[in-house]
This record gives C-alpha cells, sequence and structure tokens, in this order.
C-alpha cells in the first residue's frame, strides 16, 4: 500500500465558492477515489484563505466583526466541499492557531534567504502581489485579471531572494521531477522564471494589520505566500512533525490563474526550507459562460448551487469531469448542461440500468459473481490524470452495453423460451455493466454505488424510481 497525498488551491473567503473553486474540488477527489480503488491510502486537503486586506474590507463593507465573518464563510466552503460529494480528509483554514505557529517557525527556518528592502512600484490588490514594470507595460497600467489599474505603493517589505533558487527549480521542471500539466503550461511557467524577480513576503502592519506577525518584527505582517502556500505542510503537521510519509505531494491540484505561485514561489519555499517538491502540479482552465470570463459586472456568473440543485450531485460531476477537458478552458451552457443529463445520464445510463434490472428481474436472477478488471488504456489516462479522456473512455462502454442489448435482443431469447441461452446472455451484460460501472465509481460514486447494489443483490430488482428521471428541458 502507497501512502498519497493530494491538495487543492486555498480560495480567499471574501467570496462564494464558484465553478473554479469546484473543479478543484472534483479533479482532486476523482484522483484519490482512484487511488484509494487501488488499495492506496490517501490524504486528501483543501481549506480556506482567510488573511488580508480583501478580508478585513469585505468584513467592513458587511458590518460583522472579521473572526465571524471568517467563521461564517469558511464553513460556506467546507460545506461545499461536502456538497460535492468529495472525500477532502484535512480541511485548514490560515486562521487555526496551529497554522500561524507553523508559519512562524517556517519563517524562521527561511530566513537565511530573506531580507528587507524597500519597494518603490506597482501593486494589484486584487491579486495581493507586486507586478514589475514590465507587467506593468504590457498591461496598460490595468490588471487583466480584476479589470482595475494597480497601485502605486512605496513601503519597507521583506523579500524571499528567488534568485537563490531559480537553477534548482529550472531543473526539477525541464527533467519532470517537479512535473507541471500540462505539458505546454511548463513552458509558460519556465518563461516566467527567467524574469522572476525577489517576493515579497511581508507587509508593513499599517498597511496590512490582518494576518500573521512576522517573528521578530511586530510592525510587519506576514504576506500572502509563507501565510498560504505553507498550509499544504502545516496541515500535516510541519515543521513539528516528521511529514516524510506524505510529503511530497502526489499532485497538487490548481488553477491556472495560481500556477505562477505554486510553480515558482512555493518551490522557492521548499528548497529553503530542505524539502522535496511536489511530483505533480495539476493546471486547469477556466469554466467560462456563453465564451466569457465569469464576471459580475457581464453578469454572466453560473452559481454552482444552482446547477447542483437542477439535477443534483450525481449530474453536476457526470458533466463537469466529462464534458470539461481536464487541461482546458470550458463553456458552460445550460443547454449543453440539459442535454448531458437528459440523453446521456438519463437515457445511456439510467435507462439502461432500467431495461437490464428488468430483464434480469423476470428470470429471478441475482447473486451474480464479479470480479472488477481495469483497462490498461483506462489506467493510463487516470495515470495521466487526464480524468475527462479516461471518463469518456468509461462511458463507451455504457454505449457498447446498450448497442449488445440491441444486437443480442434479450426479449426475442424469452419469447422463443431460450431460458439458459437467456440467462447467460443477462449474466454476460451485468458483468459488462459492473465492470463499467467501476470505471466510473471515481466519477459518480452515488450511482455507482446504487448500481453496484442492484447487480449484485441476491435478487436483482427493477429500481421503483429510476436513477435519473428524465426532465423537462427549461428555458435559461
Amino acid at each position: 500500500m502507497k501512502k498519497v497525498y493530494l491538495t487543492t488551491a486555498i480560495p480567499y473567503v471574501n467570496g462564494r465558492p464558484h465553478l473554479g473553486h469546484a473543479m478543484d474540488y472534483l479533479l482532486a477527489d476523482a484522483y484519490a477515489r482512484y487511488e484509494k480503488l487501488k488499495g492506496n491510502e490517501v490524504r486528501f486537503q483543501a481549506g480556506t484563505d482567510e488573511h488580508g486586506n480583501k478580508i478585513s474590507k469585505k468584513a467592513e463593507e458587511a458590518g460583522i466583526e472579521i473572526h465571524e465573518f471568517v467563521d461564517k464563510n469558511s464553513a460556506v466552503f467546507r460545506d461545499f466541499t461536502k456538497q460535492l460529494g468529495t472525500s477532502v480528509t484535512d480541511f485548514i483554514r490560515t486562521t487555526d492557531e496551529d497554522h500561524k505557529r507553523r508559519c512562524r517557525e517556517i519563517w524562521k527556518k527561511l530566513e537565511p534567504h530573506i531580507y528587507k528592502s524597500e519597494y518603490e512600484g506597482w501593486y494589484c490588490e486584487g491579486c495581493e502581489r507586486f507586478v514589475t514594470q514590465k507587467e506593468f507595460d504590457t498591461n496598460n497600467g490595468k490588471c487583466p485579471d480584476h479589470n482595475k489599474k494597480y497601485e502605486k505603493l512605496k513601503e519597507q517589505n521583506y523579500y524571499l531572494k528567488i534568485a537563490d533558487f531559480k537553477d534548482e527549480i529550472r531543473e526539477k521542471i525541464e527533467s519532470d521531477k517537479m512535473k507541471i500539466l500540462p505539458e505546454f503550461r511548463k513552458n509558460e511557467v519556465l518563461k516566467l522564471l527567467e524574469d522572476s524577480p525577489d517576493v515579497s513576503m511581508s507587509r508593513p502592519k499599517e498597511h496590512l494589520s490582518w494576518g500573521v506577525e512576522v517573528p521578530g518584527d511586530e510592525n510587519q505582517v506576514m504576506y500572502v505566500w509563507i501565510d498560504a502556500l505553507s498550509n499544504y505542510i502545516t496541515v500535516l503537521g510541519y515543521p513539528e512533525e516528521d511529514i516524510a510519509d506524505f510529503w511530497p505531494a502526489e499532485v497538487q491540484f490548481v488553477g491556472k490563474d495560481v500556477l505562477r505561485f505554486h510553480a515558482i514561489i512555493w518551490p522557492a519555499m521548499l528548497l529553503g526550507l530542505g524539502l522535496p517538491l511536489p511530483k505533480v502540479l495539476h493546471s486547469h482552465g477556466h469554466i467560462l459562460a456563453n465564451g466569457q470570463k465569469m464576471s459580475k459586472s457581464i453578469g454572466n456568473v453560473v452559481d454552482p448551487m444552482e446547477v447542483l440543485e437542477r439535477y443534483g450531485l450525481t449530474a453536476f460531476r457526470y458533466y463537469f469531469l466529462r464534458h470539461a477537458d481536464t487541461f482546458l478552458d470550458h463553456d458552460f451552457t445550460w443547454d449543453q448542461y440539459d442535454d448531458a443529463y437528459n440523453n446521456e445520464l438519463a437515457n445511456d445510463l439510467g435507462n439502461l440500468v432500467q431495461r437490464l434490472a428488468t430483464l434480469c428481474q423476470k428470470q429471478n436472477l441475482g447473486g451474480i459473481s464479479f470480479s472488477p478488471k481495469v483497462s490498461p488504456i483506462y489506467a493510463e489516462e487516470m495515470d495521466k490524470l487526464y480524468f475527462s479522456k479516461a471518463f469518456d473512455y468509461a462511458w463507451k462502454k455504457i454505449t457498447e452495453i446498450n448497442r449488445k442489448i440491441d444486437e443480442t435482443k434479450p426479449w426475442a431469447l424469452a419469447k422463443e423460451n431460450k431460458i439458459d441461452e437467456l440467462k447467460s446472455l443477462l449474466c454476460e451484460l451485468v458483468d459488462d455493466l459492473l465492470q463499467a460501472n467501476q470505471l466510473l465509481k471515481p466519477f459518480i460514486p452515488e450511482a455507482t454505488e446504487k448500481i453496484e447494489q442492484i447487480f449484485t443483490a441476491e435478487e436483482i430488482m427493477r429500481p421503483e424510481v429510476p436513477l435519473f428521471p428524465k426532465k423537462q428541458l427549461e428555458e435559461t
């Protein structure tokens, strides 16, 4: 048995969960469940990033005391991981006392690579990061992600010497010792690494009061990097505990917009601590709405809770894990979502379960033995972390079983009273379905559990209510 550790990026609690967060959780959960099917022990981290000016401003706007604000919003994200049916084992908050204490110890360990200097230049509050003059010029003075002008700042901060680690980070990336997926993102990161400056690790308390105080300097507060990125190891107990059983992480799942921080700043921190780098950084795309990035100002934000409530959890997981390419941006439309539910889940899988269970019930079949077999093609795609392709492969098995039923016509065998031949065919079809169902377990666990219960029972009974009742298409 192997010990496997998977992580997801921790979101700020200044807003509600969105579909990008859902993709982080779903991709990691699919892989966690796959590893468990192989008999491995899995720790799966999620959490919330609760410090910084954006948080304190939101609490102030809401007229809520800041501790109450972060408690309330962190609970929303924790609940969201449960509503998505994920198997998260470790949920961390950056306001946890254990985390804050461990961050201070991490800072002390990194002190040989930290220096204090005055900064004068550009800053994006939305990204909570400083930008170079080159980036300022490229973006015409405005952050492309937040559509806001950069601020001019002059202040004294502590910096991490990224230059101390550039060569080693480059070597790790180029040799795939820290593999970046998808492959085309690898060259993007290497290009960014070339020009990557030293990174501000603190802010003056007068400009940022809501955070972890820098050890030995009561006038400075830790900036986002040590506070937020360290969560991946503080949740394991570092530096007080030996984390070698689970670190390095097998895979760290992040959105493409935060890949640069996880591929440059985080490795620099780890190298400074003498820790190995994660084995894989898995970067997924954005969920778009009608071809545009979701934005409150445009008014095209799709609420994940609304999507969940439309057809339930299995439909949500089915759509985003199969139809959203694992590595690319995906354009969500309600028409596509409705079509996927009615014509794929309800028609292909739900109808298959109903008619096969009905045929088996009429012949009093049950107690069929089943030994799972995993296709090498499926395993290869899962091991490459290309989940949408693995899901497609599994779904083709469902399509093939439907075709096989249409071609073999078991109902005709029943009419001809060829009972032995009919029972043999039904046992074969049930085994085919259970094998396909095994491949679907990482993606739609709720449904696959029900299907396995139906077809491994002592008496196979047709479900009184279809797993996926067809629904009238709604206009959205």
